[in-house]
């Protein structure tokens, strides 16, 4: 079997709000299905955005917004510390600002409107840099 990792979906109250955060973030615009479900299309992967009123459809009580304490958003940029400058004032919770990791990404973290982790990241070592294919 060929399995392609395609998108990762964040569930809210807020569809609207959390959008237009993650345009902030990544910029890029949203391309909207319905005033219920939003995608954000990189390169890689896509971030999906929907409703709590679409939860019924995969089974009811099956997700719940602004729970997560388990996984990261995480995305690759050229400069963590230019991503910092740009944000830093638009960005309610810093969890870590820009810091070189033991692994050799520079990151920063901080959280959505809905709690989520988010690391804006940058390999800086000569080994992190191989890792990701970039010269």
């Amino acid at each position: 079997m060929d399995t392609t990792f395609m998108s990762t979906r964040l569930i809210t109250n807020d569809v609207q709000g959390m959008v237009t955060f993650y345009e902030e973030i990544i910029g890029i615009a949203a391309q909207w299905g319905d005033e219920e479900f939003a995608e954000l299309r990189t390169q890689h992967a896509t971030l999906a955005i929907g409703s709590t009123r679409t939860v019924p459809i995969f089974g009811a009580g099956s997700a719940e917004p602004a729970h997560n304490r388990s996984a990261i958003l995480e995305f690759l940029v050229p400069d963590v510390d230019a991503e910092w400058n740009r944000l830093k004032n638009t960005l309610d919770v810093v969890v870590t600002e820009p810091t070189t990791m033991p692994w050799g990404n520079r990151a920063l973290l901080f959280r959505d409107p809905d709690n989520n982790l988010v690391n804006l990241f940058a390999p800086v070592t000569e080994q992190a840099r191989f890792r990701f294919g970039l010269k």
